[in-house]
């Protein structure tokens, strides 16, 4: 979202190499990641009302980093149990609210998301930067470490609500290539899953275990060609999965009611539910959730 045409060069080495200089103006935290879901445990049932709230990480530094948090919700609180987090992360001049026909619904599932805006790529940053996407993959981090603390912290309706061993990164555009930079040799086991959505890797992204990820791209993406997701596919040396639009640009699918918002939102929310919380039965419903005829292809190496 936001990013500049690309003309992909030959190679798919040369076609990363280019699509990454002209998005980051030259455009990856330490245990082994695990290669599969977690243990199996009760993914919720329905669908839950949704709460949100708005916090800035680190208000007084150099880098402050406003976080959009949404919640499952029951009668205007944060609804009983805890909950897994994604963090997702935006593109190009966008905002987190720009996403919330996803992040929303996922938050209605069982998910807490938390969604950073960041602070020389979001919509209105007063220095904006492609180049400061290199810096996104730590953000993500800081979001991390700060929601540690935020669910210990007396007092705060979110304290006791956040499964921080369970969390997954999302992004879409530059904020796809911001979660796989997330997935650097030795990232921490908090880190369970991705979903990356019209991106690609940065520089270090997929060494070591993997943990599970998804890839959701258009098959006619003028701004990150398609050559560029199956290149970080493949990539990916544990479990992953694409799912192609058959046709489709760089994001018009994640508007609800566009042809392939129905097909995006149930195949993330049946592989988070499979990863984060480890329900045996989203993994075996994904390839349903996914395929559309004359739509949408999917294929996986999830499993041996």
């Amino acid at each position: 979202m936001g990013a500049q045409r690309l003309v992909a060069a030959t190679g798919a080495q040369r076609l990363v190499a280019a699509l990454l200089t002209a998005l980051l103006a030259g455009c990856a935290p330490a245990t082994a990641a695990t290669g599969g879901p977690p243990p199996a445990r009760r993914a919720p049932e329905g669908a839950y009302a949704v709460g949100v709230r708005t916090l800035t990480l680190d208000p007084g530094s150099a880098r402050p980093l406003p976080v959009t948090l949404w919640y499952p919700a029951d009668g205007g609180a944060v609804a009983a149990g805890r909950f897994p987090v994604v963090v997702y992360s935006h593109g190009l001049d966008s905002l987190p609210r720009l996403h919330a026909g996803l992040t929303t619904r996922w938050a209605a599932a069982g998910f807490v998301v938390a969604a950073p805006a960041y602070p020389h790529t979001r919509r209105g940053a007063l220095r904006f930067s492609r180049a400061d996407v290199r810096h996104q993959p730590a953000d993500g981090w800081r979001v991390i470490r700060h929601l540690v603390r935020l669910d210990s912290r007396r007092g705060d309706p979110l304290a006791g609500h956040l499964d921080l061993g369970r969390v997954a990164a999302a992004g879409h555009s530059a904020g796809g290539f911001t979660t796989a930079g997330m997935f650097t040799s030795g990232h921490s086991t908090r880190l369970r899953a991705g979903i990356v959505i019209a991106g690609g890797g940065m520089a270090g992204s997929f060494a070591g275990p993997g943990a599970p990820l998804l890839f959701v791209h258009g098959t006619a993406d003028p701004v990150v060609p398609l050559a560029v997701g199956r290149a970080a596919y493949r990539r990916v040396n544990g479990p992953a999965a694409f799912l192609s639009l058959l046709g489709q640009g760089h994001g018009e699918f994640l508007s609800p009611g566009r042809p392939g918002f129905a097909q995006v939102l149930a195949t993330t929310t049946e592989f988070l539910r499979w990863t984060l919380y480890g329900d045996p039965a989203a993994s075996r419903r994904l390839p349903a959730a996914a395929r559309l005829a004359g739509l949408t292809t999917f294929e996986d190496r999830l499993t041996p």
